[in-house]
């Protein structure tokens, strides 16, 4: 899944959390990278959702 990356920068896949936990079809993924270096713990943003339409919670899945 996450693309090896030279460095300390890996790209990761973010999901959303509200549209999980809804049981509603479908979901909200995202790719982005950060600094495993700087960041070692797994990110959690704030984007828009698509299907519910409003920005929601995702986090950084393996």
């Amino acid at each position: 899944m996450a693309k090896k990356a030279k460095g300390n920068r890996i790209q990761v896949i973010m999901e959303c959390t509200e549209h999980k936990a809804s049981g509603l079809p479908g979901t909200s993924r995202y790719i982005t990278t950060k600094n495993r270096k700087n960041t070692p713990e797994r990110l959690e943003l704030k984007k828009y959702n698509p299907v519910m339409k409003k920005v929601t919670v995702h986090k950084e899945i393996k």
